[in-house]
């Protein structure tokens, strides 16, 4: 997808997102003060983690967590055989400072691989694209010290503050991941924004579908990181 074909798409999916408020029932709310998706990690766990550090595409506003694009990479990571725990530690309404002030909370237990797709919420607020690269590279520099691999998930912006702001958060992602030499997911909604069956009323937080694309879209790139890092059965969790 070009770049002015993600920003109108973008720009569709993102103009009502300040208004989104999380159905009954369903997890997640935009207020910024929701509680993550899933129950905080438990250190004692037997398998070593696959974290998904979000906002709400990853937590499943409107959808339930077990619809969501994390529970269904634990169905893709099962179906090959892989012995991972994926965590949902998506929380509604997370910019990139949010998810960098969680950071050690996500990171909590055997945690081999962290995917971070966090931006949607900086874009829609307009914040500076250099506070956004230094959260980020806060959170990479912060995981890989950890002996993390890490897989960072591109977002795009909107056109409302200007063609300029537009290409320099463009940019962020791929120039993070050639700085810090970690995988990349170029667009997390790649075939899935702007497609009105994929998305809920909204127009931003997909639907079960449009889950499974997002799936889909990150297990390309995850499944040959998870299948090089895969624990040895018998293996005994980090630090036990």
């Amino acid at each position: 997808m070009t770049l002015a074909l993600r920003t109108a798409v973008a720009a569709l999916a993102l103009a009502v997102a300040a208004s989104c408020t999380a159905p009954a029932g369903r997890s997640g709310t935009d207020d910024g003060t929701a509680a993550p998706a899933s129950p905080a990690p438990d250190a004692s766990a037997a398998r070593p983690r696959i974290v998904v550090l979000g906002d709400s595409l990853t937590a499943g506003l409107g959808i339930g967590p077990e619809e969501a694009y994390p529970a269904l990479l634990q169905a893709r990571v099962d179906a090959a055989g892989l012995r991972y725990e994926v965590v949902n530690a998506g929380v509604s309404g997370d910019t990139s400072a949010g998810g960098l002030s969680r950071l050690d909370w996500a990171l909590d237990g055997d945690v081999r691989i962290l995917i971070i797709a966090l931006g949607g919420n900086d874009a829609l607020r307009g914040l500076p694209v250099e506070e956004l690269k230094r959260n980020l590279s806060n959170i990479i520099e912060r995981a890989s010290a950890r002996k993390i691999t890490v897989i960072l998930a591109g977002m795009e912006a909107p056109p409302n503050f200007g063609r300029d702001y537009t290409a320099s958060f463009h940019r962020a992602y791929p120039d993070l991941a050639r700085e810090h030499g970690i995988a990349l997911v170029p667009f997390l909604l790649e075939g899935v924004a702007g497609v009105s069956g994929l998305n809920q009323r909204d127009g931003i937080h997909p639907t079960p579908e449009g889950a499974s694309l997002i799936a889909d879209t990150v297990w390309a790139v995850l499944r040959p990181i998870a299948e090089r890092a895969a624990p040895t059965p018998g293996e005994r969790p980090a630090g036990s």
